[in-house]
């Protein structure tokens, strides 16, 4: 049952975390002072999408052109819906091939 009311407690911070790079700035720190851990996996794995994005329209897009920046786009779209839809049904989902990483490098949000 506390697990329960842990997850319904971070999940609003979560949810604002998935709502663009200012979303994410705003989720970590909000959940900053009050450390949730529900919270604090979702925004690992935004921060981490964010990354992939950022990467996407800086350097894929520049060196491997439009198509493989479009295909990339499409990916990165795709794992945040995964991710999105995680934290709306209050699942601690790891987005696919990145997740475990995303929860290891940023594990210090």
């Amino acid at each position: 049952m506390e697990n329960l009311t842990a997850k319904e407690e971070g999940k609003t911070n979560a949810i604002i975390s998935y709502l663009t790079i200012i979303g994410t700035i705003i989720a970590i720190i909000l959940n900053n002072s009050k450390k949730n851990e529900f919270a604090s996996f979702h925004i690992r794995q935004m921060v981490g999408l964010n990354v992939l994005y950022f990467i996407n329209h800086w350097i894929v897009y520049k060196y491997a052109g439009w198509l493989a920046g479009g295909i990339m786009g499409v990916v990165v779209f795709v794992l945040w819906l995964i991710g999105f839809m995680g934290v709306v049904n209050g699942d601690e989902k790891k987005v696919p091939i990145f997740g475990d990483h995303f929860q290891d490098w940023f594990k210090s949000l």
